[in-house]
């Protein structure tokens, strides 16, 4: 080797730590896919919790947010997120579970009609952590931590008026998804039928279906009092919760230091999101109710005396399911 070969060389090998430092604050992209309307809940916290991880990284880390379905449908994200299309998802639990059925713990007839504190119970729970752990390794993605919040979800129509659940017979409702959902709507002698969430507003004003189950918030946010719906009957039919998903390819691309980071971001500030779905839960009513629509609420005693009904099919109900034993077990020792 000659002078001005050794020279080349040495200054290439000098170089390498600047290229590699240079890569090192290059920043990782994240994108992050939603459904929902940017007005939304779970579309507020998750901005505010992206845009938290970009300035506590130093802008390490580039967030990117895609709302209302402009990537995809909560149906169809997880096939994305495990091929590494997108890189953070938060998917309510209802829509899982074509790969997990055991996402659907919340439509079990023990779960009907729950107080906030004993759902809780669950989704923090060993029933929780036992769902976390099997959606981990079936779609190969890592969970930020604790579930966020949406909210009970109730019955809502365009023109039939809710008054009783006698109401419902017969009427053509539409469900996010699972097995659970669609037993449900089957106890009350409603006709389940299954569309993505971007393609409810359509659905509703060309009269595919009657009515839906859904969260206040969700039916406000979307604006689905302008196409038609009018009534709800308010029974806690299940409570929705989402969970945030990172996709293994962009876990891996982390360093320790930013792995800890994200997970330690979400579990400082969950409370506070599902503090914040609450109040908008609340507030949506209220904004609906002032647009003219009716709401009827169930009494306590009636709902109890419906899940009282319902247990006596959880077995089966399990088992069409889908649900481990182990994890109906674990959500009927939650509940406690």
């Amino acid at each position: 080797m000659n002078l001005l070969t050794r020279r080349a060389a040495a200054a290439g090998l000098l170089s390498l730590p600047a290229i590699r430092k240079s890569h090192a604050h290059e920043p990782i992209r994240m994108r992050c896919s939603l459904d929902t309307a940017p007005a939304h809940g779970r579309n507020v916290n998750i901005a505010a919790f992206l845009k938290t991880v970009e300035t506590e990284s130093q802008g390490r880390i580039k967030t990117e947010l895609f709302e209302s379905g402009q990537l995809y449908a909560d149906l169809n994200v997880l096939k994305a997120l495990m091929q590494g299309d997108v890189d953070m998802c938060a998917p309510g639990a209802w829509a899982i579970t074509g790969f997990v059925p055991e996402g659907d713990i919340f439509q079990l007839p023990a779960m009907y009609d729950q107080p906030i504190e004993v759902i809780h119970r669950v989704a923090d729970g060993q029933a929780g952590k036992l769902v976390a752990a099997i959606a981990e390794k079936k779609l190969r993605c890592h969970l930020l931590g604790r579930w966020l919040d949406n909210g009970f979800s109730n019955w809502f129509t365009v023109k039939v008026p809710l008054r009783t659940f006698d109401d419902l017979k017969g009427l053509k409702i539409r469900n996010s998804g699972g097995v659970g959902q669609s037993w449900r709507t089957k106890f009350f002698d409603a006709i389940p039928t299954v569309t993505t969430w971007p393609a409810v507003p359509l659905g509703l004003s060309q009269g595919m279906f009657d009515g839906l189950i859904a969260a206040n918030d969700s039916v406000q946010s979307a604006k689905l009092f302008d196409t038609g719906l009018r009534f709800s009957l308010q029974d806690h039919n299940f409570f929705g919760a989402y969970l945030p998903m990172l996709s293994h390819a962009f876990w891996e691309k982390l360093p320790p230091a930013l792995q800890k980071l994200v997970v330690d971001l979400w579990e400082a500030n969950i409370a506070a999101y599902r503090d914040r779905m609450a109040s908008g839960q609340a507030k949506a009513r209220t904004t609906l109710e002032g647009l003219g629509m009716t709401f009827v609420d169930v009494p306590a005693d009636r709902a109890s005396a419906v899940r009282t009904e319902m247990l006596k099919q959880q077995e089966a109900v399990a088992k069409e399911m889908r649900i481990a034993p182990e994890v109906v077990t674990a959500v009927m020792t939650d509940i406690g």
